[in-house]
């Protein structure tokens, strides 16, 4: 991949699609999606939604804070993610910051919060107010987000003397609407609970006992008086019927009904004693007929009958309906596990559906008012898919399919650049050839759903859309594979110029999967621009960058590229043919640029201390810190130098050791390096020329666990286009680079540890 860049200001981060989200945030819907709450769901993980108005108006502070952490908590000792839904500022949370959650706490600084039901969504959206959401509001929340499971605990229905007030709450007839199991301690024992059960069949809601009776439970005792026409205690099975729903398209929730504990249950009847007490006072003093307003009095009144133990039996079935939530979420995850086969896309968190975080509005294709993009990605758009057998060798030597496991995602280069780029708040825009296959509408779509535009793909009717297919053994190892790239490789080098000058772009990246023809046409026409840039893709791929290079010097204009991201190998191999025979490194262009740098002695000694350093800062066992000789010993920081007029900037990814920077800086750039001097403590080489200066820079690596490698230099490199564009002088001082690469190291560190090609965490480095 090659970077071309220069630097601008920032712009805000675009959207993050999801499905069924997807036309509410193209008109601009105010949702927010918890970073680690969308990679749970972009990765598969399951996930458990959690309302908030027990935290705004069900329990008293400040154990309603307490409480909503201890249910988070225990949704996390399942093995699922916590999703806390409430409004903030006007904005839709889907999983809440901590900020977020203590501020919904404060009732008393924020004593406005509003309870949030289907009626109060638009209201508390315009009016920017704070609201925790009700059952009803968060199963439409959960619904949009494709969550599938939503714990809670006591479900609203028909009230007392409903057949005059014909008070119900909405909470049942948003479980006709919304395809999500609640996991709830049944109906608030305030309510009328046969007449619920009666509503509840009549609009065809599946009611289900939790436990190995059909005992319908009433909230604080584990037994109402009333059966259900199902029961199971097995979250497998509860799995399974939202499994099946979902086949057969019924777009109905299913309530699991589940008792109390049992060691609460012989407090019960004195609750329960309570409750009926407190349902009298509310019809003599009126209250009954306050609307929404009755429930929280309710509660408050059973609680100071029973000296607040109607609270410590309500947090325990809180608690409960939690971790039962929680295994019927991991259990309803493995049912997309079908056989030996797994089939997943990557980059959505169920064959239904994507849920990505949204920031701001989308402006869609359609719209005239689509601005030029600052960032522009050219190369691959691809799907990935991956086979690993169980048996490679028996079915290798019975030429016949083996049992395993197939997996499917986005890749690409340059599709993998230009989201990484997105997800750290820079537009980009990717300009990728795609067949007009069912892979290239799966790749436009997933792009879409992402957030990202797609006006870049050109469409190509007689090619297929790049497919990688690679074949890995038991153990994870690569055996082969098949990578059909050549739609990349013919693309119209016209086409291409079409939408530079379109958008104008600051900053151009190419994949070196492009052809050596079009990448130099491309390189020529952004030099002529002051547009600059580049990062190959391989050993074989990164020597078709030389032509351009070799054109660029006929102009004697200065590097043709300005970011340059190799790994070791690909530094090697691009400094070998730069040299051979003769080549760039003796025109006198190169002579005079080098002469420029003025590096002498002081500079090799400098460097000389910089590799008595240690790769980390921190001392530890030589074994796991080696030193950093090789920097000179292997010639790298030689290799770099020599290649300086040819690419400004070089960042060599030098994987367990870091990454290494080789800065070359004129003018107003360079401003804030004229009075640094070599500081190989802070592990950095300054060499001041007569009107440059070049900085040579080790940045230690970030610890990581690593599970799946794919992705991780194309997130550096992403990261690192959206930093040039988004900083005004991202290199121009030592503060500033440090910033730039600590970013990008930690965008590569985040995709290590996650099992999409670009993880949806980026965007929480996102300042």
């Amino acid at each position: 991949m090659y970077g071309l860049a220069r630097r601008v200001p920032g712009r805000a981060p675009s959207v993050r699609f999801a499905s069924r989200l997807s036309l509410s945030l193209s008109r601009g819907a105010p949702i927010d999606i918890h970073p680690e709450v969308e990679d749970a769901l972009a990765t598969g993980q399951p996930v458990v939604a959690l309302e908030t108005a027990l935290t705004t108006h069900g329990l008293p502070p400040p154990i309603n804070l307490e409480v909503t952490k201890d249910l988070e908590s225990v949704v996390r000792s399942t093995g699922s993610i916590p999703a806390t839904i409430g409004i903030v500022a006007g904005r839709v949370k889907i999983g809440l910051e901590k900020s977020d959650l203590e501020r919904l706490a404060n009732v008393h600084r924020n004593p406005r919060s509003v309870k949030i039901s289907r009626r109060d969504i638009a209201p508390a959206i315009a009016s920017k107010a704070d609201g925790g959401t009700t059952i009803c509001a968060t199963l439409i929340f959960a619904a949009l987000a494709n969550i599938k499971v939503f714990a809670t605990g006591g479900l609203g229905g028909v009230h007392r003397g409903a057949e005059n007030s014909m008070d119900v709450s909405a909470d049942l007839h948003e479980l006709t609407r919304c395809p999500v199991g609640l996991v709830s301690a049944g109906v608030k024992s305030i309510l009328d609970i046969g007449r619920t059960l009666e509503y509840l069949e009549t609009l065809g809601v599946p009611v289900v006992s939790y436990s190995n009776t059909k005992d319908f439970p009433a909230f604080f005792s584990p037994r109402s008086g009333f059966q259900t026409p199902w029961n199971t205690n097995d979250p497998a099975v509860a799995a399974r019927m939202l499994h099946a729903q979902w086949q057969l398209g019924l777009e109905n929730g299913a309530l699991f009904a589940v008792p109390i504990p049992e060691e609460y249950a012989e407090k019960g009847e004195i609750i329960q004693q309570a409750v009926n007490q407190a349902v009298l006072e509310s019809e003599q003093n009126g209250m009954s007929k306050r609307g929404k307003d009755v429930t929280p009095w309710l509660l408050s009144r059973v609680a100071e009958l029973t000296n607040r133990g109607s609270i410590d039996s309500n947090i325990a079935l809180l608690k409960h309906t939690a971790r039962i939530g929680g295994q019927i979420a991991v259990q309803h995850r493995k049912l997309f596990f079908y056989g030996k086969i797994q089939l997943s896309f990557l980059q959505t968190d169920s064959p239904t559906g994507k849920t990505y975080r949204s920031t701001v509005p989308l402006e869609t294709e359609e719209s005239s008012s689509l601005t030029s993009a600052k960032v522009l990605v050219v190369g691959c758009a691809a799907v990935d898919i991956s086979a690993q057998s169980n048996d490679m060798a028996r079915a290798a030597g019975l030429h016949s399919t083996s049992a395993g496991t197939v997996t499917m995602g986005l890749g690409g280069v340059g599709r993998n650049i230009a989201e990484a780029c997105h997800r750290m708040g820079t537009p980009p825009l990717l300009v990728a050839g795609l067949g007009t296959d069912p892979w290239g509408r799966l790749l436009r779509e997933e792009t879409k759903a992402i957030g990202m535009r797609t006006d870049g793909f050109i469409d190509r009717s007689n090619e297929r859309t790049a497919i990688c297919n690679l074949f890995l053994d038991g153990s994870g190892d690569l055996v082969g594979g098949v990578a059909d790239m050549d739609i990349t490789h013919k693309l119209d080098v016209e086409l291409i110029l079409e939408q530079i000058s379109k958008n104008s772009p600051e900053i151009v990246a190419l994949d070196g999967n492009l052809s050596s023809e079009t990448i130099q046409g491309i390189v020529g026409h952004c030099v002529q621009r002051n547009i600059q840039g580049s990062e190959p893709t391989s050993i074989a791929k990164s020597e078709r960058i030389i032509p351009a290079l070799e054109e660029s010097l006929k102009g004697e204009s200065g590097p043709a590229v300005s970011i340059f991201t190799p790994n070791l190998l690909e530094l090697r191999h691009v400094h070998q043919k730069v040299r051979e025979d003769g080549g760039l490194t003796s025109s006198p262009f190169w002579w005079s640029a080098i002469d420029r740098l003025a590096l002498g002695e002081a500079f090799r000694m400098d460097l000389g201390q910089l590799a008595r350093r240690k790769v980390y800062d921190h001392d530890n066992v030589d074994a796991l810190n080696p030193p950093l000789a090789f920097l000179v010993d292997e010639g790298v920081a030689q290799m770099a130098i020599t290649l300086t007029p040819f690419f400004r900037n070089t960042f060599i990814k030098l994987g367990a050791k870091g990454v290494l920077g080789v800065i070359r800086l004129s003018g107003k750039d360079a401003e804030g390096w004229i009075h640094e001097r070599s500081n190989p403590r802070r592990r950095y080489v300054v060499a001041h020329g007569d009107s440059e200066t070049l900085i040579l820079q080790h940045f230690p690596p970030h610890p990581t666990v690593v599970v799946n490698t794919t992705g991780a230099g194309d997130s550096f490199v992403g990261a690192l286009l959206a930093s040039l564009q988004t900083h005004p002088n991202p290199l121009g001082n030592p503060t500033a680079l440090g910033q730039v690469v600590d970013k990008c190291q930690k965008a590569a560190s985040l995709t290590l540890q996650s099992h999409s090609s670009i993880s949806p965490l980026l965007s929480t480095l996102v300042n």
